[in-house]
């Protein structure tokens, strides 16, 4: 389908199902359509906290596929992990209903920004994205926002604004972000994940190229110079770029990063003149490097340094991104999203110069095939900590054809615990927790509900609730 049939049918009156409409893009999907005048109901494999909310607002959404569920809708669009085979999706299709991408969808409702940020990375994406929002807020241009995690300051993950500007994540699975229309086009980094649909990572790299390249002649490209693949991707395009980092060649540079309480403070150099002054609440490089790309973002819609400095101040980080839950047994107990060797690299580096006695680990790994592919690099980064607790796999998606278990994983850590439960891992968590230690419990499956059980025992127990 093309995005002028999408136009002719996503228009206010009109009747739209979602497929997977508890997902992190298309739960906010539903809602900008929905306020829009689109009469909107959805499906999802299973209930959520994303669920209940679209109910509440008065989306009907039916947990299970079943081809009834799309007869009468003029249009129906699919999360990216939907495919063909799917019961809803295979009717729509007999019926001679359109189907469209999620992508798709987000890329017909961009169109009508003059400013649209699309932020595109293997890491860093939710927390760039967050960041751009608070710069945006903080300089009045009242930025629609779509995040793949919930920003503290708009107690949500999206926002529907009047402004010139939407900002959101670009996903590159599947090719996803090659549907939009971004006049901003940010790459933070390219890694060599998701290879279950690439195949290898020239494709990877490929993909983030075609991306970059879909901003205009009059748009900008921003990327990363201290990513040596970024680089390796964008340069061929022959574009001109604007590249952020420490590089000395870096058109947005950092300079002076220094750790301030938590926080790291830095200067931010554009055309050799500090355009900004940072202190950031989140700790680690990789947070820095996040601020710098939406620092050149901000430069790139040429705004002051101020809105920088105003957005970031009070910066805490999204959800799930070393998001404090709580304390229990005096020790204080941290969520984050990592799902990546690189991802759990950054997290450690960072939470193990923190002033911890011990770092305590829980790990679900996400994905059969990115545990597999990533096997070896996965159990290197797990044995750092002063202990390492396996989950089962988050499956997803997929089914195990490959023949990895998480108790595979646990057997090349050495001390690691591997739990068949979320149960016994929240038990054993809590047997060993003691003050001075710092509990990360890490995934991108459901073992945040792992830290949130951690913090209610905690706080059953009357234990402070405040980090130290």
């Amino acid at each position: 389908m093309s995005i002028e049939e999408l136009e002719a049918k996503l228009k206010p009156g009109a009747r739209a199902h979602l497929v997977g409409i508890g997902g992190v893009s298309m739960s906010p999907l539903a809602e900008v359509l929905y306020a829009g005048g689109i009469a909107v109901s959805g499906s999802d494999a299973k209930e959520s906290a994303a669920t209940e909310r679209l109910r509440e607002l008065g989306i009907p959404v039916t947990i299970g596929h079943f081809a009834k569920s799309v007869r009468g809708s003029d249009l129906v669009i699919r999360t990216a992990a939907v495919r063909d085979d799917n019961e809803e999706i295979a009717e729509a299709k007999a019926l001679g209903i359109p189907v469209f991408e999620r992508a798709e969808a987000w890329g017909h409702i961009m169109r009508s920004y003059r400013d649209a940020i699309c932020i595109a990375g293997s890491h860093g994406k939710t927390t760039t994205t967050s960041m751009v929002a608070q710069i945006l807020l903080a300089a009045n241009v009242d930025p629609t926002v779509m995040i793949g995690g919930t920003l503290p300051s708009i107690g949500s993950g999206y926002r529907v604004g009047h402004g010139r500007a939407i900002v959101l994540e670009a996903c590159e699975y599947y090719d996803s972000f090659l549907k939009f229309f971004p006049t901003v086009a940010v790459v933070l980094n390219v890694d060599d994940d998701h290879l279950d649909y690439f195949g290898t990572f020239e494709r990877v790299k490929a993909s983030f190229a075609a991306f970059a390249n879909l901003a205009p002649p009059e748009g900008t490209i921003v990327c990363n110079a201290d990513d040596a693949d970024t680089m390796d991707a964008l340069r061929p395009l022959g574009r001109e770029l604007l590249t952020f980092g420490f590089d000395a060649g870096a058109d947005v540079r950092g300079e002076h990063e220094r750790p301030e309480g938590q926080g790291v403070s830095l200067d931010v150099l554009y055309e050799d003149r500090v355009y900004c002054r940072l202190k950031l609440r989140v700790p680690g490089h990789h947070n820095v490097m996040n601020a710098l790309a939406s620092a050149a973002v901000a430069i790139a819609l040429g705004l002051p340094g101020e809105a920088v400095e105003d957005g970031l101040r009070d910066f805490m980080g999204a959800g799930r991104r070393f998001e404090f839950k709580g304390k229990i047994n005096g020790a204080d107990i941290f969520d984050d999203y990592a799902h990546h060797p690189s991802e759990l690299k950054a997290l450690l580096d960072m939470t193990l110069a923190l002033p911890y006695e011990r770092v305590l680990l829980a790990f679900q790994p996400h994905t059969y095939s990115r545990t597999a592919t990533h096997f070896d690099a996965f159990a290197e980064q797990l044995k750092r900590p002063a202990a390492t607790f396996l989950a089962e796999i988050y499956a997803a998606r997929e089914k195990n054809t490959y023949n990895v278990t998480s108790a595979d994983l646990a057997r090349a850590i050495p001390g690691a615990v591997h739990c068949a439960t979320f149960a016994e891992l929240t038990d054993k968590l809590a047997a060993e927790a003691r003050p001075g230690d710092l509990i990360l419990t890490v995934g991108a499956g459901e073992l945040d509900t792992v830290g949130a059980e951690l913090a209610r025992r905690g706080e059953e127990a009357n234990t402070p609730d405040a980090p130290v």
